[in-house]
């Protein structure tokens, strides 16, 4: 009894070669928990795409999966001095993002990460008069620039790249490559053809892995059923039962992610007015679970355990049994399966 993550796996690869053709020479990203997949497996996704470049987040991450991925890895987060050395192959390339990142890595391949709205880290047009000096001891692979995934001021990401390479030739920088991130297919066309000197090559996650939400399905199996009236105690603080129904132990619980979601950001008075509405009705131990029965998303009984969740559904609602499963909406960055089924 697990909890389970269903792929359907002809349609899932068949986005990955969809999303491949739109933005040729991608980058894969494997990162975190491997966007709920894992690190081998994506590795072995990214080889089947003939992919010969991988991106990941730390070096931690790199030294994990090296062994299974055959082609050079890129570590998004840049190089600090003082970091803990961890072992890794010369086929590692690093990021960096300061003038010091880059005299502290002589002999190494690095990317540049140049400063973009994000404003999260990178080089400043301040600090490209420097570069020439300090790129001499280096092996350069190319510059990047993560963008926003959002521009609520209006402004252009096309244009915001275009800044950059603009400064970057007017500072005689070598502009063979360029990483991005978070660009649509037709911004990353508008570049090739202003930029046809420079490959373009766009670092993918969530798109990639993500993108068809209808090829993946978490589901967690009913491990126990308990009929319970109005009134009964039940659980570790032994709450009372609001009225007759049933109390479902399923399987998925704190360990897998369930009860612990990353924060959202919201847009809009109703979506806002929701999550007000969902505070206060945690502050009565009322939350809503991510398990659906019957055609509808069950309460928690009380907050999930370690590896279990107990649900209350009421008494008019269908009584699950031992062994059926329950589809759960999880997000697959926060999640880790018991299990992953192919299908």
């Amino acid at each position: 009894m697990a909890l389970t993550l269903y792929v359907d796996t002809a349609r899932w690869r068949a986005h990955h070669k969809h999303v491949q053709e739109q933005f040729p020479g991608l980058v894969p990203v494997c990162k975190g928990n491997g966007y709920g997949f894992g690190h081998e497996r994506l590795a072995e996704e990214a080889t089947r795409l003939g992919s010969d470049v991988l991106a990941v987040g730390t070096t931690y991450e790199a030294a994990r999966i090296k062994d299974f991925f055959g082609g050079d890895l890129l570590v998004l987060t840049p190089y600090r001095r003082g970091e803990e050395p961890v072992p890794l192959p010369d086929r590692v390339v690093r990021s960096v993002s300061s003038i010091d990142g880059v005299y502290g890595l002589v002999g190494a391949r690095v990317v540049i990460e140049v400063m973009s709205s994000m404003k999260r880290h990178g080089i400043s047009e301040q600090d490209l008069p420097q570069l020439h000096a300090a790129i001499e001891n280096v092996r350069l692979e190319g510059f990047a620039i993560h963008l926003p995934l959002d521009r609520t001021d209006g402004s252009d990401a096309v244009e915001e790249v275009i800044g950059w390479m603009d400064r970057l030739r007017a500072a005689r920088l070598p502009l063979h490559t360029m990483f991005v991130s978070h660009l649509k297919a037709d911004e990353l066309a508008r570049l090739r053809q202003q930029f046809p000197q420079t490959r373009f090559r766009a670092r993918i996650g969530t798109r990639l892995w993500l993108g068809d939400h209808d090829a993946t399905e978490y589901r967690g199996a009913v491990l126990d059923v308990t009929r319970v009236a109005k009134g009964d105690r039940f659980g570790y603080r032994q709450q009372k039962a609001a009225s007759d129904g049933f109390l479902v132990v399923v399987a998925g619980g704190t360990s897998h992610g369930v009860g612990l979601e990353a924060p959202k950001a919201l847009h809009g008075v109703m979506p806002r007015a929701k999550g007000v509405a969902r505070a206060g009705l945690a502050t009565v131990n009322r939350n809503l679970s991510p398990f659906v029965w019957g055609g509808k998303q069950r309460w928690f009984a009380e907050p999930p355990h370690m590896q279990v969740s107990i649900l209350f559904v009421p008494s008019d609602a269908p009584e699950p049994t031992v062994g059926d499963e329950l589809v759960a909406h999880l997000r697959h960055t926060t999640t880790q399966f018991d299990r992953l089924v192919d299908r």
